[in-house]
């Protein structure tokens, strides 16, 4: 039976705990140092609260080792990793191959999408030192996913959702070039998403302050068993320095696609975590931060990826503006003709419009019907499409209707007479305990009901676990049922869930690599140049993409019938950069000018 895992970002416990609550199978944190988001750093004792909460459910925890290490910090990250691993971290995710060759680190270690997996020969590699998880590159099509998880024994695991970078994962250089920030040390500045002008080789304008290098954001929940029909075992969702909102959005909308595909499979795949997740707000990732979506290159066919409009979020486009009035000398009414159906709108919902190259926010105040009441908004008019990247209700909803989850116990009851009653209780993941409770009732007179409530009141909820009564087997002579109150009853449901809750959940088995230093010499190169901390020079490769501008503006000498493939030219704040194309490879690359 193949196992699927909903992976998702934690920026702290905090993030990470919500994610657990809300169906996540294992969630993704950075230590004190060495993750590839410096701005998502947590101490080791946030690291296990993490790992106390997801284990009580079998889910797990996966710390970020992901960065470029430099010589000089190896004993530190070393240390670092076991502090982690005492504090119950369940793998980590890697990228520098030295740490393959650490003994006593023996969690499982995850290759990083930083590691440039792109195919067959690479996947093997990282297998070979021991990795019992691949990360893919997230411009792969379905088909060389479907290679890679043929070609290796270890686990598979790609991006489904969540901010794409323009570059191959691991290999942008840009940060660096311009401000001295890393990418590979997790300082990336995200110069894909600032504006840029777009010249010919000749220098004639195409564009100006556009965001010419920034791309929409993944979401591949409609593609999920096509990914499962491939091979891949675990579904990341990019984010960690998304807020616990956006988490638990995203992390509800895909477990219970997930769940979905566990149903209508039956005997084929299963949950790798135990608890089910009930109630709660209705997930819409429509309505968290996104730049509109794409599902990027999985059908091997290019797309309209760019955001070039919209580097920030614009959120679910509402309608255009019917009408502007004034109120008074600082306030404005905005009528709203909605884009489908009912528009239902909250004060203080938060809305947004594209005037010339910015996107322009601003907040209703009050809002009724149709009508938003605000302060004066420069730049709107009569016509334009405008956006809601606040929904007020619905930020409300995802910080107070939350879900919960619990694990799965049934409960076999046997009374053997008036004042003796025992228990044995099994949970989903296999633990099972047997309690023998003794009280000094009297019979019933009514023993239907008796039983009811037996049955009612064992069925409830204590302590993250819900109950289940399997059987009542009823014994004493006569056949009669002992009057249980409510109250003993309810004790001996805690009591039950208290032993049940001192034993550790059993955890579905990990996949273990086994490690070989020896592959160290024989590393495959990735598609461009080693990565690593390069000397910025001339002629240094800066980025190389699948994201191709030329295409995104039409000009496509292979597919759009471009008259031909020379250079472009982008500039930014004094600074200009070449974009060349390699047709054969359909990729494009950018060089300081």
């Amino acid at each position: 039976m193949q196992t699927l895992e909903l992976l998702a970002p934690a920026r702290n416990a905090s993030v990470g705990i919500a994610a657990i609550d809300c169906g996540a199978d294992a969630v993704y944190i950075g230590a004190e140092e060495f993750g590839a988001r410096k701005d998502a750093v947590n101490p080791i004792s946030e690291v296990e609260a993490l790992c106390l909460h997801a284990h009580k459910f079998g889910a797990r925890v996966f710390v970020a080792f992901n960065t470029v290490i430099c010589d000089d910090e190896l004993d530190r990250a070393h240390a670092l990793m076991l502090q982690a691993q005492k504090a119950g971290a369940d793998a980590f995710i890697i990228r520098d191959p030295r740490i393959t060759g650490w003994e006593d680190i023996t969690v499982p270690l995850h290759a990083s999408t930083q590691c440039a997996i792109r195919d067959v020969d690479r996947a093997r590699y990282f297998e070979a030192l021991g990795c019992s998880r691949l990360i893919l590159e997230r411009e792969l099509p379905l088909e060389t996913i479907r290679q890679i998880c043929d070609g290796v024994k270890c686990e598979v695991e790609c991006f489904v959702h969540g901010a794409l970078c323009v570059c191959y994962s691991g290999e942008c250089r840009m940060s660096q070039y311009i401000d001295g920030r890393s990418a590979d040390r997790g300082e990336c500045i995200q110069a894909c998403r600032s504006l840029y002008d777009l010249e010919d080789s000749s220098g004639k304008p195409i564009l100006r302050n556009k965001a010419i290098l920034s791309l929409k954001d993944l979401k591949l929940k409609e593609r999920l068993s096509d990914l499962c029909n491939a091979g891949v075992c675990s579904f990341k969702i990019e984010g960690r320095l998304k807020n616990a909102s956006y988490v638990k959005n995203v992390v509800r909308e895909y477990s219970i696609a997930l769940d979905k595909i566990v149903a209508s499979n039956p005997g084929k795949y299963r949950r790798a975590s135990f608890g089910a997740v009930t109630g709660g707000f209705d997930p819409d990732s429509d309505k968290t931060f996104n730049r509109s979506y794409t599902q990027l290159f999985l059908d091997g066919k290019r797309g309209r990826w760019a955001a070039m409009d919209a580097p920030k979020s614009m959120g679910e486009a509402i309608g255009t503006v019917a009408s502007i009035r004034p109120c008074d000398r600082s306030s404005i009414e905005v009528r709203v003709t909605p884009a489908s159906g009912c528009l239902v709108l909250s004060n203080g919902d938060g809305f947004a419009f594209v005037s010339g190259s910015s996107i322009v926010g601003f907040r209703g105040d009050i809002c009724q019907g149709n009508a938003i009441y605000c302060k004066n908004v420069q730049g709107l008019h009569k016509g334009m499409t405008i956006y809601r990247n606040v929904s007020s209700a619905f930020e409300k909803a995802l910080e107070n209707d939350l879900p919960k989850r619990d694990i799965r116990v049934s409960l076999t009851v046997r009374i053997s007479h008036l004042f003796s009653i025992d228990v044995k209780a099994v949970s989903e993941d296999g633990r099972e305990i047997s309690c023998n409770f003794k009280a000094d009732v009297d019979a019933a007179q009514n023993k239907e009901r008796s039983i009811a409530m037996l049955r009612e009141q064992l069925s409830k909820r204590s302590e993250g676990m819900v109950f289940s009564v399997d059987n009542i087997d009823i014994s004493t002579p006569g056949n009669v049922v002992p009057l249980f109150s409510a109250a003993t009853i309810n004790s001996i449901r805690r009591l039950i869930a208290h032993d049940m809750s001192a034993k550790p959940c059993r955890m579905m088995p990990l996949y273990k690599g086994e490690r070989n230093t020896l592959a160290l010499d024989f590393c495959p190169e990735s598609s461009t140049e080693k990565t690593g901390l390069p000397v910025i020079g001339d002629k240094t490769e800066l980025m190389r993409s699948k994201y191709c501008v030329r295409y995104e503006i039409g000009l496509c000498p292979v597919r759009q019938g471009g008259k031909d493939n020379k250079p472009l030219f982008i500039s930014n704040n004094g600074r200009r950069y070449i974009l060349e194309f390699d047709c054969k490879r359909c990729e494009m690359t950018l060089r300081k000018a």
